[in-house]
């Protein structure tokens, strides 16, 4: 029993020792906070606070591939090989999201996701919908990012791959 005691024990401590993960940047307090600033971004045309919004490699690296499945060990597939896919992917999708939506007045109605999956640290809330309202008052469902990412209550872009 002493025996198992200790072993919990020094698990508790090699947890308190690991250094803290640095909190996402450029996060928001809701999925309607991220789509309106996603929103803005889009329709200046502002590439930089849109990269900002979403997870930098090196947030990716730390907190959303370890517990990926692809980053198991005998799947082995490189972080570098993950990382640049979904990199490039997304970055495809948004060039053609900020061609369609750059200058147009839009405001947002409402955030729907489809798929929802969790993890230990953090969920991913999949095919996310923004309902805006375009300048005429007509309402269209527009997809500005594929996905998003939910992690000690505040929320980023997961990718901007919208799959349209």
């Amino acid at each position: 029993m002493s025996l198992r005691l200790a072993l919990v024990a020094g698990s508790f401590f090699l947890a308190a020792c690991a250094p803290p993960k640095t909190p996402l940047t450029d996060s928001r307090d809701s999925p309607a906070a991220v789509a309106q600033s996603v929103i803005d971004a889009v329709t200046a045309g502002n590439s930089a606070a849109l990269a900002s919004l979403a997870l930098s490699e090196q947030e990716f690296r730390e907190h959303i591939w370890p517990e990926l499945p692809a980053a198991r060990p005998e799947r082995n597939l490189p972080f570098s090989y993950v990382w640049g896919d979904l990199h490039q992917k997304s970055g495809t999708s948004l060039v053609a999201t900020l061609a369609k939506y750059r200058g147009q007045r839009l405001s947002l109605v409402e955030v729907r996701h489809g798929e929802v999956t969790r993890y230990q640290s953090y969920t991913v809330h999949r095919d996310s919908v923004f309902v805006v309202r375009a300048a005429d008052g007509a309402t269209e469902d527009v997809r500005l990012c594929g996905s998003m990412v939910e992690q000690g209550g505040r929320w980023k872009v997961f990718s901007y791959v919208t799959n349209d």
